[in-house]
């Protein structure tokens, strides 16, 4: 038995097969970890929402803001991309059930030492405090008026974290760190104004540093697999295991077996354009 992670897959199913058969997966034994980002961009988001969910147990996922992103469109919320590549979900037969196993997902996942996270955890959230926060945002995206969180769902605002946020804000600030964040300032807010995927960690702006790298940052306790950020691409740290390899843009599919961290990849022929849309 083994259990590896994946990293951003963005609709790109043929490369995915590829690494599962190189590695040998057996969905009857192993497991997978999907950093999120399952969609968007490649070529056949259908048959990878359709794949990952036909695994059932065996995998395991995290919503990235492509994910979020295509919920809100099934919902008319939110503006399309021309780059998106949706259509296919979204004019599917079997759409509804698709859409309502993607809002199941969480946006974190905790596992021992090891948690799972698409973009990144806030400096001052510890592991514990991001669960429970993760837990309240998956509550309203199955909530009966899951609708108007969706509604609401999108923003940059507020930046920073407060305990006694509430409502609308508090979950845009959840969603926003665990789904988009890359840099952050040192109080701890979130810069959205810095280079985006493309740009390595150390182009930002003047006095923003990576999320991972903040001082005194409370999750170090565990080692946090992410994805999101395909201009960092692999890193393997004491507390931070980075999975977006650019899959997309021409690079590869990475997977990690968890146990011994053992690097295994497949090389991706280059889907799209790089456009500084992500």
């Amino acid at each position: 038995m083994a259990t590896y992670a994946i990293g951003d897959l963005q609709g790109c199913y043929d490369p995915l097969r590829r690494l599962l058969d190189y590695i040998s997966f057996d969905p009857a034994i192993d497991r997978i970890w999907f950093v999120g980002d399952l969609v968007n961009r490649g070529p056949a988001s259908l048959e990878v929402l359709r794949f990952v969910k036909s695994l059932g147990t065996a995998a395991t996922v995290v919503l990235g803001n492509h994910d979020l992103h295509l919920a809100m469109q099934a919902e008319g919320y939110g503006k399309p991309n021309k780059e998106d590549t949706l259509d296919a979900v979204l004019g599917a037969a079997d759409r509804d059930e698709l859409l309502a196993w993607l809002r199941a997902q969480p946006l974190f996942h905790v596992e021992g030492d090891w948690a799972m996270v698409h973009a990144g955890l806030l400096p001052s959230w510890t592991v514990a405090q991001a669960k429970t926060l993760s837990d309240e945002a998956s509550a309203a995206l199955t909530a009966d008026n899951y609708r108007d969180f969706l509604a609401n769902m999108w923003g940059s605002e507020p930046t920073g974290w407060q305990d006694e946020l509430a409502g609308w804000d508090r979950l845009r600030v959840v969603v926003n760190a665990m789904t988009r964040m890359r840099y952050v300032t040192p109080a701890g807010a979130m810069e959205f104004r810095a280079a985006g995927a493309k740009a390595p960690p150390e182009i930002g702006l003047p006095g923003c540093l990576p999320w991972f790298a903040a001082p005194g940052r409370a999750s170090v306790d565990h080692s946090i697999v992410c994805g999101h950020w395909s201009a960092l691409g692999f890193r393997d740290e004491a507390n931070v295991l980075a999975l977006d390899t650019g899959c997309l843009w021409g690079g590869c599919l990475t997977a990690v077996r968890l146990e011994d961290r053992r690097v295994m990849r497949q090389p991706c022929p280059q889907l799209v354009k790089p456009s500084g849309w992500d």
